[in-house]
C-alpha cells in the first residue's frame, strides 16, 4: 500500500491539515512546514490519486471533449477522430483525463456539460464544431470554466476562446484558383448550414464569383448533407442537370468522395470534363486519382494549439487572445482543367 498523508504528517511533524494544504497549494503555511512536507512526500514517493483530489474543492482534473453535433455527423468522420487523438495526446501529458461527451441533441449536451461543471468533474470544455447558433456559449459562459471552440466564435464571451483556419479566405482562394484557369461555370456542394464553418465557406465561394463578376446559379448551390449518401445524391442530380458546370468546389473531403465517385459512374473524367477542388483529408486524398487540388486542414496543429490554450486558460495565466487563426496551405493535385480564358 502507497504512503497516505497521514504517512507525511507523521514524518514531516506537522498536522493532516497542513499536509493537506501544501497539496492543494494553499496559503497560510510556513515556509519551513511547507519544506518538510515537501520533503516527506518525495521520501515517502507520495502521489495523491485522482479521487483523493477530486473530493477537495479543486475538484477532478478532466477536460471534457465535445463535439456539438449529432452523431450520425461525426460517425467516420477523420477529422473527429484525428483532433481527439491530437488533444488526448496533450491531456495525458498533463496527466489529465479526457472525457468524450456524446449526447441526444444540444439540450441534452447542454444538460449534461452543466452537471459536470456544477459536480466539479471538468476544468475545462473543448468544443470541436461552432454552432451558428450561438445560444450553447451563452448559458455555458456564466459558469466560468474555460470553454476553447474549434471554429469561429461571432459573440463577445468572457470565458469561450477560438481556435480556427480562415474559412472564408480558403473558399475564396480556391473558387479564384478555378476563375484563373478558365472556369465561368462553378458549382458548390457544401454542408448543412447549421455551423460557422459552412457558412463561412460558402460565403468565400460566393464572394469570389460576386468579385469576378461570374453568375451565382442558386441550382449550382447544392446543400448535399451529412452523410455519403446524401452526399452521392445531391452530386448525381448536379452533374445530370442539362446544364453541367465545368467544376466544382466542395466544402469538405465528403463532397470530394462524392463527386469522384459519381464522376466515376457517369464515365466522367477528372479533371477532362470536370475540374474539382476542395478541402483536404490526407487519408482519403491517398486514394483520389487524380490528386485533388486543396485546402489542407491542419487537423493535429488545430487540436494541439486548442488544448495548449485550454491549459493555460486552465492554470489563470492572462493576456490570452480570444480569437487564433491557424494558416492552412495549397495542395496542388491535378484535379483542374485549364480552359481557354475569354
Amino acid at each position: 500500500m502507497g504512503a497516505t498523508i497521514y504517512d507525511i504528517a507523521r514524518l514531516a511533524g506537522v498536522s493532516k491539515s497542513t499536509v493537506s494544504r501544501v497539496l492543494n497549494n494553499q496559503a497560510n503555511i510556513s515556509p519551513d512546514s511547507k519544506k518538510r512536507v515537501l520533503a516527506a512526500i518525495e521520501e515517502l514517493e507520495y502521489r495523491p490519486s485522482k479521487l483523493a483530489r477530486a473530493l477537495t474543492s479543486s475538484g477532478f482534473d478532466a477536460i471534457m471533449v465535445i463535439s456539438n453535433r449529432p452523431t450520425k455527423t461525426t460517425a467516420g468522420n477523420p477529422f473527429f477522430s484525428e483532433i481527439i487523438h491530437s488533444i488526448s495526446a496533450i491531456a495525458e501529458d498533463q496527466n489529465f483525463d479526457l472525457i468524450l461527451q456524446t449526447s441526444r441533441n444540444t439540450a441534452d449536451e447542454l444538460e449534461k456539460c452543466i452537471t459536470k461543471i456544477k459536480e466539479k468533474m471538468i476544468k475545462g470544455i473543448i468544443m470541436l464544431s461552432s454552432p451558428a447558433d450561438e445560444s450553447f456559449f451563452e448559458k455555458l459562459d456564466p459558469f466560468n470554466i474555460p470553454i476553447v471552440v474549434t471554429g469561429k466564435i461571432d459573440g463577445d464571451y468572457t470565458n469561450v476562446y477560438s481556435v480556427d483556419t480562415d474559412n472564408f479566405k480558403d473558399s475564396y482562394e480556391l473558387t479564384k484558383l478555378l476563375i484563373q484557369q478558365g472556369h465561368q461555370h462553378i458549382a458548390c456542394l457544401h454542408a448543412p448550414l447549421n455551423y460557422h464553418v459552412s457558412i463561412d465557406r460558402l460565403a468565400g465561394y460566393r464572394s469570389s464569383l460576386f468579385e469576378h463578376h461570374l453568375d451565382i446559379r442558386g441550382d449550382w448551390i447544392i446543400d448535399s448533407g451529412y452523410s455519403a449518401e446524401d452526399a452521392y445524391n445531391a452530386t448525381h442530380r448536379l452533374l445530370t442537370l442539362p446544364e453541367r458546370p465545368t467544376a466544382i468546389f466542395a466544402t469538405d473531403d465528403l463532397k470530394v468522395l462524392s463527386i469522384y465517385k459519381v464522376a466515376a459512374d457517369l464515365g466522367l473524367r477528372i479533371p477532362h470534363d470536370l475540374s474539382v477542388v476542395g478541402y483536404n483529408d490526407r487519408v482519403v486524398s491517398t486514394f483520389l486519382t487524380p490528386p485533388l487540388t486543396a485546402i489542407d486542414i491542419p487537423t493535429k496543429r488545430l487540436g494541439k494549439t486548442a488544448t495548449e490554450l485550454l491549459f493555460q486558460l486552465i492554470g489563470q495565466q492572462h493576456e490570452i487572445a480570444k480569437h487564433t487563426i491557424i494558416e492552412t496551405k495549397l495542395i496542388s493535385g491535378n484535379s483542374i482543367r485549364q480552359l481557354a480564358i475569354k
